[in-house]
């Protein structure tokens, strides 16, 4: 994989540092775009000043309330965007065990049911690395929350609608208000996070499936699935009425 490949070839710390810039540099240049060509655009789909039809409202309700029912449910943890990294001033058993702890490199992404997330392989460090403390980038939000259940249990919540439901839970707060707004560019810009979802839902299902960055169990996959209410309405966990009674 790509990111591996930039860490081992980088080092831990110039990759996150060099993913950090970068990323904010394009949610700035996202932003800038959205103020300053997006917003209220034309085409449009009906004046500024009107009224949303009733079908564009309804559906935007119903994108809304899920998105936000979701949501809900999974807060991911806030964290400080920088944390420091030392070997902690101890002896030489301690420096190792410390150096072999800062420099586990973990996969950011979700965990429910049987989709755990895993560790890479720690990749070696140099001698003049051994003793090196610093400030490492990293991102404000935790997504890694391990829930640890047991892969043979019977699903449950939302581990029944989506693998990802942080993405989607995103994904359908924008596809809601873009479904409210007459601009078309606009209403693209607002989409995109639900395209992020299911790009990115089953990019991340890949690698979980080939034990990369995490695992993603058989049995647990073939009952769930990416596109939120997939596996329900096509009865991969049972007759379907049966299943959306115990659902609701």
């Amino acid at each position: 994989e790509n990111r591996s490949y930039l860490i081992s070839t980088l080092g831990d710390q110039p990759y996150h540092i060099a993913y950090g810039t970068l990323s904010t540099a394009a949610m700035t240049s996202v932003g800038y775009g959205y103020v300053k060509k997006v917003r209220n655009a034309e085409p449009l789909l009906w004046s500024l000043k009107g009224p949303a039809p009733l079908g564009a409202k309804i559906m935007g309700f119903v994108c809304l309330s899920l998105g936000l029912g979701m949501a809900s449910q999974i807060p991911p943890k806030i964290q400080i965007p920088v944390h420091f990294v030392g070997n902690g001033g101890g002896g030489d058993d301690d420096n190792n065990n410390s150096n072999a702890s800062n420099n586990t490199n973990y996969d950011s992404g979700e965990s429910t049911g049987s989709l755990s997330v895993a560790t890479d392989p720690i990749i070696p460090i140099t001698s003049q690395e051994e003793n090196k403390k610093g400030w490492q980038v990293r991102c404000p939000f935790d997504f890694t929350d391990n829930k640890n259940k047991d892969p043979s249990s019977s699903l449950s919540g939302l581990e029944r609608i989506t693998r990802h439901p942080g993405l989607w839970s995103f994904g359908l707060l924008g596809l809601g208000n873009a479904l409210l707004v007459p601009s078309l560019p606009q209403r693209a810009w607002l989409a995109m996070p639900a395209m992020v979802a299911l790009i990115g839902g089953a990019h991340t299902d890949s690698r979980f499936r080939r034990g990369m960055g995490g695992t993603l169990e058989e049995e647990y996959d073939a009952m769930t699935s990416n596109v939120p209410f997939l596996a329900m309405v096509t009865g991969r966990q049972g007759e379907v009425v049966e299943v959306a009674r115990e659902f609701f």
